[in-house]
């Protein structure tokens, strides 16, 4: 049977994905296997995804709830006292005035900045922030103006070459950097918003239940909450859920209510899941001893990569990167490390910069002590191994 022409979209896919296999950046999906490896990609970072009593939380929702489904986008029939209960509850927890929910952390960043910033704004976005903070900049027409990582000298400069712009001018950043690990200097930022007129948002997605009192996060370390413009704060990380939380001032939810894309015209999340979150929240709050284990063995496996000669960049939480380089040797060493009992992913560009190809090890209270030296003598003797000519998918 003769081939059947390919049209030209259909020609540029196939050719756009022949260049990603060929430059190591081709991706698929996979299945972890959970009961056999020691999972090292899991953002589950308090083990709250397995816990019977937040599975025993869900069924009690589930059974209490009139129906499963919403029916409706929370401005015509999907609205409820649970969600608005929720809600409250959260934005105590924030420390703010009021908090509002969003499916998920990508809807909330993008539905947050794409509503709140007009062209004619300035928007000060971190050179690291998630592409959900990206697209929402994009998407408002904004002008944009990126600053390298944690560069506060550069973000100064261009704080005070627009000061007298046009517009409102805001700061947009991540506490928790989701590739590096690293924290945001905060007060610094909220310093120079405070002096050039700015408004800072701040993305606690990977701090959220793990850093801060009662996991409360960084600002709410650093008692700055009410200093925000907005917090987003996710539930489908440590709170083992769904879903996202813009937090701040009244006017911003009722904002957010009325011109937020992706909250009006969204279906409304299962009532239901609003007992998971509630659930999720008290178990977070109770977890000191999960949240000192994290900072124990993140503090162990820094030293014992810095040990072994290797790369952890500036990580200070849960997070540790393994920097490596070059898309093979990552693919490579992330290979063999599976073949050792561990699941960790090559994250390669263009979800970080060129030549900055790592693992990204992502820590969660189930982890141990004696993992995280396996971890470390299994990753020393991969290196030590030439990368096979055949590179797979990791």
């Amino acid at each position: 049977m003769p081939d059947v022409p390919r049209s030209a979209l259909e020609r540029r896919i196939m050719s756009e994905l022949d260049s990603l296999r060929e430059r190591a950046q081709f991706r698929a999906l996979d299945v972890v296997d959970r009961t056999a490896e020691i999972n090292l990609c899991s953002n589950d970072y308090l083990g709250l995804s397995d816990d019977p009593r937040l599975k025993h939380a869900v069924l009690e929702a589930v059974a209490r709830t009139e129906t499963v489904a919403s029916t409706g986008s929370r401005l015509l029939s999907g609205n409820s006292r649970q969600w608005e209960g929720v809600e409250s509850e959260f934005a105590a927890f924030a420390g703010t005035e009021t908090a509002l929910y969003f499916g998920s952390g990508y809807a909330a960043n993008v539905g947050l900045l794409s509503s709140l910033l007009k062209p004619g704004d300035t928007v000060f976005s971190d050179a690291l922030n998630h592409a959900s903070l990206i697209d929402g900049i994009r998407l408002s027409g904004a002008a944009k103006i990126v600053y390298p990582h944690g560069d506060l000298e550069f973000l100064e400069r261009a704080l005070h070459d627009h000061q007298n712009s046009f517009g409102a001018r805001v700061i947009v950043t991540e506490s928790v950097f989701s590739m590096e690990g690293d924290i945001v200097s905060i007060p610094a930022l909220l310093e120079l918003a405070k002096r050039y007129g700015a408004e800072l948002v701040i993305d606690e997605a990977h701090a959220t239940g793990v850093c801060g009192p009662q996991g409360r996060g960084i600002a709410a370390e650093l008692g700055l909450e009410r200093e925000m413009l907005a917090i987003v704060h996710t539930c489908g990380k440590a709170l083992a859920s769904a879903g996202a939380l813009v937090c701040g001032g009244r006017a911003l939810k009722d904002y957010l209510i009325n011109r937020a894309r992706t909250f009006i015209f969204s279906t409304a999340m299962p009532h239901y899941l609003a007992g998971q979150i509630h659930a999720a929240l008290a178990l977070a709050r109770a977890a000191e001893n999960e949240r000192g284990h994290l900072r124990r063995i993140a503090s162990a496996l820094r030293y014992g990569l810095a040990a072994a000669g290797l790369n952890s960049g500036a990580s200070a939480t849960h997070i540790v990167p393994v920097v490596l380089g070059s898309n093979e040797i990552a693919l490579h060493v992330a290979r063999e490390l599976h073949r050792s009992g561990f699941t960790v992913k090559a994250i390669r560009p263009p979800t970080v910069p060129p030549g900055t190809a790592r693992l990204r090890v992502s820590l969660t209270s189930r982890i141990t002590l004696d993992d995280i030296h396996r971890f470390i003598a299994a990753a020393r003797e991969s290196l030590a191994q030439p990368a096979s000519a055949s590179v797979v998918n990791v």
